[in-house]
């Protein structure tokens, strides 16, 4: 680098900044892609952040251009645009989205907890709102049918568990391995907010002073599912690598096949991108 203007010979917009093989490397990754303030900026500002990435990858930067511009740049690109496609995602299904989302969905969760017809609409919500997500995270390197998008949202929406059966029925390349650690990183993701929250309501509650702000208790569970939000949506998601690696061995006959017709015994491992 000369200054903070980009010497091209040197910089790599598409190399991580940080080492992917380490959980703390994949969180500060995370942190940056999970930024929650990125939902906010308007499509045309993230398409000049995409604009200006494309240009850093066909080496035809505008004069003058910093680092610190190609690094904020590629933030608002990874927080917004596909990895495998490169189009810009829909707003609610993208992780940045997932700490306003889940603090209102969780918020009203357990707000209206009371009535089985309530219990039912808010997890019918909640779990639109994760398919949703898992659909807009996805592999996106194999085409997926509106039947499949059709099965996988049906199962998801019955329990909240079903998504990894529903989408295994239709996938093969490390389906299984990419969709379970998908769910477990959900459910950690979930867990604090749903488990360890009610316990600190209830606790609260007994306190003459929240007895007499009882108007506050939803808003208060909100914000105090943000807060463990804002921390477990990207540690969570830093649990497993994003860009997976498998013996050939392992996969799908077809696939295995395919590779072996094209390439021999050369090919010992694929790599692929499990999704969020």
């Amino acid at each position: 680098m000369a200054g903070n203007r980009v010497d091209l010979t040197k910089f790599n917009i598409d190399a991580p900044r940080w080492d992917q093989s380490t959980f703390v490397g994949r969180l500060k990754t995370l942190l940056h892609i999970t930024d929650p303030r990125t939902v906010v900026l308007s499509n045309a500002r993230l398409d000049k952040a995409k604009d200006l990435v494309d240009r850093c990858r066909a080496g035809t930067l505008p004069p003058g251009t910093t680092e610190e511009q190609l690094l904020y740049a590629k933030k608002l690109y990874d927080s917004a645009f596909h990895p495998d496609s490169g189009e810009r995602m829909n707003l609610i299904g993208r992780m940045s989205f997932q700490v306003p989302g889940g603090m209102a969905i969780t918020g009203f969760m357990l707000q209206f907890y009371r009535t089985v017809p309530a219990v039912v609409f808010w997890q019918w919500v909640n779990q639109s709102f994760n398919a949703l997500v898992n659909y807009t995270n996805r592999n996106a390197a194999s085409p997926i049918s509106a039947k499949q998008i059709g099965v996988a949202y049906l199962t998801a929406t019955s329990t909240a568990l079903a998504t990894a059966v529903g989408l295994n029925l239709y996938t093969k390349i490390a389906a299984v391995k990419g969709i379970t650690q998908v769910v477990i990183s959900r459910v950690t993701m979930a867990a604090p907010g749903m488990i360890i929250l009610p316990i600190i309501m209830e606790k609260l509650e007994k306190y003459p002073f929240m007895q007499r702000i009882k108007f506050l208790h939803a808003p208060l569970q909100v914000t105090l599912v943000g807060c463990f939000l804002i921390f477990m949506v990207p540690a969570a998601c830093s649990l497993f690598p994003q860009r997976c690696c498998m013996p050939t061995s392992k996969l799908d006959p077809e696939l295995r096949d395919s590779i072996a017709t094209k390439y021999g015994d050369k090919v010992k491992y694929v790599y692929f991108n499990k999704g969020l």
